[in-house]
């Protein structure tokens, strides 16, 4: 979710005008009725306040649309439901209690689907429109805390590989120095399909985890680094399911992100930045397409990468001996950690679960994970909170 300190204060900006706009129209109620004119203007309806946050973390979700015959509430993960409409045509549904996490949700109208008009805060997606719900838990590594923060830093540049402009993240932890000795382990971390470079710290709140995690001791300093991870980026324009539709740019676009992020990425951020460069300080690790990425840059490029973790991997090519020509038991030696993890509501799962046993046929050393959870971003945070602290 979008909600850094900024999102989280439009948040609450937003609840507190609309909290005024209550209070201005309760206090014109009670004030004498003025003579209605035959040319006056329709009063202005009272503001909707949504998502409402009770104390008890059930949620009220309001849309005021008082043409619309039927509106649906989706909340991120498998939540789909019918909301009802009052008199003044506002529809509302107030959900069970919800655990302490970051939402993405949205509502469809009619069929249409809609972001909340009352709430500020956005998800960004190139694909998809959906507004954030923050359910604040001091205990969630996702939950700013008074720690020492990372800085995260923002380059820009032109792709002779793809052939196009194009941006990466850069996250340093807290205490980096540029002028200092000290050098650092690297963390490649790739977002999923329809996402952008921005995706692990708008939505996956990477950078907060890592300053949790480091303060605590559990995660070693490290950069990380969010590249874009279209090598074709005309696949986001042909919509989800491309990956698995259309092989020829499927492959078109898992090559030219491996040439880019090798020819492009990696030398400017070993350039510009403290970085290490040896194959055991460099990991790569992904989401969903990022997972898949992952794999296929990871397992065939062991002479750069000794650190590999796959979340949800989507759109992987499942003639695996031709993904993987070249691996085998001999691959164990080199691989420092293959760390593979689905969610078990995940429609991927079966894929990755005949990854597991082809790697286990294979001889290859590594860790199959499975979790409760669906292809949602409440699953992925988790499984970066639980793969840092192995790194390096």
């Amino acid at each position: 979710m979008p909600l850094n300190g900024r999102s989280r204060v439009l948040v609450e900006i937003a609840a507190g005008l609309a909290a005024l706009g209550l209070l201005a129209a309760e206090v014109g109620a009670q004030a004498p009725a003025a003579s209605p004119s035959p040319s006056a203007p329709a009063p202005t309806p009272p503001p909707v306040i949504s998502p409402e946050v009770h104390p008890d973390r059930t949620v009220t979700f309001r849309l005021r649309a008082p043409n619309a015959k039927e509106v649906v509430l989706r909340i991120e993960g498998p939540f789909r439901e019918a909301m009802k409409r009052d008199d003044d045509g506002v529809w509302s549904l107030t959900t069970t209690p919800l655990a302490a996490d970051d939402y993405g949700y949205s509502f469809e109208a009619d069929g249409v689907a809609m972001i909340d008009p009352s709430n500020p805060v956005r998800i960004p997606n190139l694909l998809s429109n959906a507004s954030a719900l923050h359910l604040p838990d001091p205990s969630l590594p996702w939950n700013v805390r008074e720690v020492p923060h990372g800085a995260i830093h923002h380059h820009f540049y032109r792709s002779a590989v793809v052939g196009d402009d194009r941006d990466f993240y850069v996250y340093t932890p807290p205490g980096y120095d540029a002028r200092a000795a000290t050098s650092y382990p690297v963390l490649y971390l790739l977002h999923g399909f329809s996402d952008d470079a921005s995706g692990w710290t708008a939505v996956g709140q990477a950078h907060v985890i890592l300053d949790n995690l480091i303060a605590e001791g559990k995660a070693k300093p490290m950069l990380i680094v969010n590249t874009l991870g279209y090598g074709a980026p005309e696949i986001v324009s042909r919509g989800f399911g491309t990956l698995g539709r259309d092989p020829a740019i499927r492959q078109r676009n898992y090559d030219r992100f491996r040439d880019a992020l090798f020819t492009e990425v990696i030398p400017q951020v070993e350039r510009a930045y403290r970085a290490r460069t040896d194959r055991e300080s460099r990991a790569i690790a992904g989401l969903s397409m990022g997972g898949a990425e992952t794999l296929l840059v990871g397992l065939n490029s062991l002479d750069r990468f000794a650190w590999i973790g796959s979340f949800s991997a989507g759109g992987l090519p499942e003639d695996f001996d031709a993904s993987f020509p070249a691996l085998d038991a001999a691959a164990s030696a080199k691989l420092r950690l293959l760390w593979i993890a689905c969610g078990t509501g995940d429609r991927l799962i079966d894929v990755n679960r005949r990854l597991h046993a082809w790697l286990d046929k294979k001889g290859v050393k590594h860790t199959m994970v499975e979790t409760p959870g669906a292809h949602t971003w409440q699953v992925w945070r988790r499984n970066l909170t639980t793969l840092a602290p192995m790194l390096f």
